[in-house]
């Protein structure tokens, strides 16, 4: 009897001990990959993890996850959102898709990419891209313009097969923005850029520190950092050829001048 009470607690122990081996072979949003950037993914709005541009972003997940990054775009920036799934081997069918929001978590749509696509049986990636508007310096209440701020990516399964849900996959996300130049510059701004906790960022680093902001990254040159583009030169350029032109037609208009006074009897 003491012998089978002895070999029924190492048993125990031994399923206690490999409990948390299964658990941890889990996929999850947070498993790291290589590259410089982050290695994990948010599960929503609020954990979404921030990416600055030009960086390469990672995440480990289960087919079905949502995954979340966010990152900051200036006035005058075209972002281009990227993103490409490793899929499983032996997989059906699958849609994939990005969406982009902004800081006040409004949908802004693509002008161009392939925002959605689906992988055929057995693919061994798929790749997407979201092409958004230029980001506006200042617009309307009641528009819809991108405007500078926090940018939130969402990128998710729409459609799979039963089989299929839960299967491990790695995801890689890269951000790139091009410069519009003053073609895209408007009169007016923001007073603060759509930012998660930026009202509150003094008052919470006094009483908690840097860290308590919700947003930290910002561009490199920090917020509204395109206020000078080339509209300023264009600008400038014109006001001194119209100047030019001004003194040029008044040589031209005016005449010989008044007549020479020609004394009596000459």
């Amino acid at each position: 009897m003491r012998a089978v009470r002895v070999l029924s607690a190492a048993l125990l122990m031994l399923g206690l001990a490999a409990a948390p081996a299964a658990a941890d072979s889990t996929p999850s949003p947070e498993a790291s990959g290589d590259g410089g950037g982050p290695t994990r993914a948010g599960t929503s709005f609020r954990t979404a993890t921030e990416v600055e541009q030009e960086q390469t972003a990672t995440a480990r997940a289960s087919t079905g996850d949502y995954l979340y990054w966010s990152f900051p775009a200036d006035a005058g920036q075209r972002p281009t959102v990227r993103a490409t799934v490793k899929l499983p081997e032996g997989h059906a069918a699958e849609t994939w898709q990005i969406d982009v929001y902004d800081g006040l978590r409004r949908r802004q749509a693509c002008q161009y990419g392939a925002q959605t696509r689906t992988a055929v049986a057995g693919a061994a990636s798929v790749e997407l891209a979201c092409v958004l508007r230029t980001v506006r310096a200042w617009s309307e209440p009641w528009a819809d313009d991108p405007l500078p701020g926090t940018y939130y990516v969402r990128l998710t399964v729409l459609k799979l097969s039963a089989d299929d849900l839960g299967k491990p996959v790695d995801a890689e996300l890269r951000v790139e923005s091009k410069d519009m130049g003053g073609a895209a510059a408007v009169d007016g701004s923001l007073s603060e850029p759509l930012v998660p906790g930026i009202g509150s960022r003094e008052k919470e680093e006094a009483l908690h520190g840097p860290k308590s902001v919700l947003a930290e990254l910002e561009p490199e040159d920090g917020w509204t950092s395109g206020w000078w583009s080339d509209r300023w030169i264009w600008t400038a350029a014109g006001g001194a050829l119209a100047a030019l032109a001004g003194v040029l037609g008044y040589r031209l208009t005016r005449g010989p001048g008044r007549p020479r006074h020609v004394p009596p009897g000459a």
